[in-house]
C-alpha cells in the first residue's frame, strides 16, 4: 500500500523534491537556468502558414536571460506561441511577476492561460482551450474564455462591454453566450518598464485575479463544452503567451490551497 501511495504521489504533478519545495509550500515553476518542466509550441511564421509546432523554436521566442539582475523568462512576442507546463494543476495559488520590454511587433499583448486542456491549436490555431487572465497592456486582469471554455461572472454592461462588478447578477461567458470577454473592475497595472505582480487563485470552479495586490476579477462555475455538454473545468496546464510584444517573467511559483482567502 505504501508503495502504491508513493507512485501516485510522484505522478500527481506536484512532487519536486525537498530542495524545490519551500517550507511555506511554494513550488518554483522556473529554475532560473532553463525551461525544464515546460514545452513550447510556435504558431505560423506568416499568415496562412503552418505552425512550427512543439519543441521547434528556432527564433528563441522563449529564452532564459537575466533582467534587472535576476533570472527571467524572456518572451520575444515576435510570433504567436505558447510556453506550457507539462503538468496540470488544481486548487492552487499561482504567483508571477512580469514587465514589458522595449520591442513591439504588433501590440503589447500576452496572457496567463490556466485550466488549459486539449491539444495546442484548439484555440485561435495556437493555444490550448483555457481561461485567460489577460496581460495585454491596458487590459491586465480581464478574463477571456478561450476556445471552448465557459464561466459566470457578476458584471454590469456598458454599451457592448461587460465589466466585472461584485454584487451584480452573474452573466455567462463563452461560445454563444453574452460575450467571451469580461473586463476587469479597475486598472491596477504599473507604468511600462515596471514589474507587475499577478496572483491567481483557483479553487474548485472559482478563480480570482489579483493584480499588484488588488482583486479586479472573480469568475465562477468554470466549465468546458464537450460534445454539446457543459462539463466541470477545475484543473489544467498553465500557458504563457507570446503575442506581439516583448516581456519578461520571473518568480513564477505555485502552491496548493484548501480554500480561497477569506478576504476574497
Amino acid at each position: 500500500m505504501r508503495k502504491i501511495f508513493l507512485i501516485l504521489f510522484l505522478l500527481s504533478g506536484w512532487y519536486m523534491g525537498a530542495e524545490a519545495q519551500s517550507a511555506a509550500g511554494w513550488r518554483s515553476l522556473f529554475n532560473g537556468k532553463n525551461l525544464k518542466g515546460w514545452e513550447t509550441y510556435v504558431g505560423p511564421l506568416e499568415k496562412g502558414g503552418k505552425p512550427l509546432g512543439i519543441k521547434k523554436d528556432p527564433m528563441k521566442i522563449y529564452s532564459v536571460v537575466k533582467e534587472d539582475g535576476q533570472p527571467a523568462i524572456r518572451i520575444s512576442g515576435e510570433i504567436n506561441a505558447s510556453l506550457a507546463t507539462r503538468n496540470s494543476f488544481e486548487n492552487y495559488h499561482l504567483h508571477l511577476e512580469f514587465k514589458w520590454g522595449k520591442l513591439v511587433f504588433s501590440q503589447r499583448n500576452s496572457g496567463l492561460l490556466y485550466h488549459s486542456y486539449g491539444p495546442f491549436g484548439s484555440a485561435l490555431n495556437v493555444w490550448m482551450n483555457s481561461h485567460e487572465l489577460q496581460m495585454k497592456h491596458g487590459n491586465l486582469g480581464d478574463l477571456y474564455c478561450m476556445g471552448d471554455t465557459y464561466s459566470k461572472i457578476p458584471c454590469i454592461k456598458n454599451g457592448n462591454q461587460y465589466i466585472y462588478q461584485t454584487g451584480e447578477a452573474q452573466v455567462a461567458f463563452g461560445n454563444d453566450e453574452a460575450a467571451k470577454i469580461c473586463s476587469k473592475s479597475a486598472d491596477y497595472e504599473k507604468p511600462l518598464g515596471e514589474w507587475n505582480s499577478i496572483d491567481l487563485y483557483c479553487f474548485g470552479s472559482t478563480s480570482v485575479h489579483v493584480i499588484n495586490g488588488k482583486v479586479n476579477m472573480v469568475s465562477y462555475d468554470s466549465r468546458k463544452w464537450v460534445n454539446g455538454e457543459l462539463l466541470p473545468l477545475v484543473k489544467g496546464k498553465i500557458q504563457l503567451q507570446s503575442e506581439g510584444g516583448e516581456l519578461f517573467i520571473r518568480n513564477i511559483r505555485i502552491k496548493r490551497i484548501k480554500e480561497l482567502p477569506s478576504d476574497f
